[in-house]
């Protein structure tokens, strides 16, 4: 039987009703203590809208002692949005770059929105991630991960505003923040030949990594250019196993040792290191140069003192949460792509010649 309150009831009258009813604490409820509108709760929970101190004290003081907790659920079908933001990492960046996830939640958060993470082991598993994507209604998605034309298709068919991070999509324009990696990659080039590097070595990243492809092509071509002999290229899986593998690969390939061994990551450049130091007992950067890429905290211990470049992370993930919210908040822009350059961290691995 359901209990009608009375006319405009105290806090402890709807208390009572609610405890009679066996229920738990309804928006309405906090209405009806406050003596307002169920809008005007509604207006009280949403960052950003317009609502009378007064009528927002009372609100709170209601929901406060009746311990009411807005429900997420019933307020997307009011908004048609659940407020929910997903964000496609591989294992690979959310180890080595815990400040993405830490900031884009921090900037949606103050949105009134909140991140589903979706962790790849592989950027080629993107996939089978997208039908959970699907399920959970998101208002948007962050994806560090590459996309195919198709699976771009579906995010648009959808209606569901993309950014990519650190990612482009080849066919298309779409909506992307970016660090120029070819250019990062050419200019590392360009300093270490200028110190007088002629033969190169490269530890490469995994094939289905669209950064390290690009990496790779910059690399190459800026050698190309110099009239230097192409690089050695072995593969790596991004950790740090790899770099030591990679290290004994090029040394067995080439008869001997290159003049420079470029890391296609942080972490294979510190396996590689500590393998030409501890394992081989060269002299580093004295008989051979090493470099990686990123700028991971790691990189800059005293032990290491990678030269790397380093990304502007952060810049960039301020970047893709003003995008995405942007996206969702008015439909139909054109899309746009943002570049941030990569900036040389001249640590104590690797001999480097003037910049430009």
């Amino acid at each position: 039987m359901t209990h009608t309150p009375p006319h405009n009831p105290s806090i402890a009258d709807v208390k009572q009703l609610i405890h009679s009813e066996a229920r738990r604490v309804t928006s309405y409820d906090v209405a009806s203590a406050a003596g307002v509108s169920q809008s005007a709760v509604s207006r009280c929970f949403k960052p950003g809208a317009s609502v009378s101190k007064a009528t927002y004290a009372r609100v709170m003081q209601a929901a406060t002692e009746l311990d009411y907790t807005p429900n997420a659920a019933a307020r997307s079908l009011i908004t048609r949005r659940s407020n929910l933001i997903a964000v496609v990492l591989s294992d690979i960046v959310t180890l080595h770059y815990p400040q993405i996830l830490s900031e884009l939640s921090r900037q949606f958060g103050q949105q009134g929105m909140r991140v589903l993470l979706f962790s790849l082991a592989r950027e080629g598993d993107i996939g089978a991630t997208l039908a959970d994507i699907w399920q959970h209604q998101v208002d948007g998605a962050v994806l560090a991960a590459t996309l195919s034309a198709p699976q771009a298709a579906e995010f648009e068919r959808r209606r569901i505003p993309f950014v990519l991070f650190n990612r482009t999509l080849r066919e298309g324009a779409v909506n992307a923040v970016v660090c120029d990696q070819v250019q990062g990659a050419r200019l590392l080039v360009s300093r270490l030949a200028a110190a007088g590097h002629k033969r190169f070595a490269m530890i490469d990243g995994p094939h289905d990594s669209a950064i390290a492809q690009d990496r790779k092509r910059g690399v190459t071509a800026r050698l190309a250019e110099l009239g230097l002999a192409a690089p050695l290229i072995v593969s790596g899986d991004y950790d740090y196993a790899s770099g030591g593998r990679g290290l004994r690969e090029i040394i067995a390939g080439l008869g001997g040792l290159p003049d420079a061994v470029m890391c296609g990551n942080d972490l294979m450049a510190i396996g590689c290191l500590d393998t030409a130091r501890h394992e081989l007992g060269l002299d580093v950067p004295g008989q051979l140069s090493v470099t990686g890429f990123d700028g991971m905290a790691p990189a800059g211990w005293l032990s290491y003192n990678l030269t790397t470049l380093r990304q502007p992370v952060q810049t960039m993930t301020l970047a893709a949460s003003a995008m995405l919210t942007g996206l969702i908040c008015s439909s139909g822009a054109c899309p746009e792509r943002r570049v941030f350059s990569a900036a040389v961290v001249e640590g104590a691995t690797a001999r480097l010649g003037p910049g430009a």
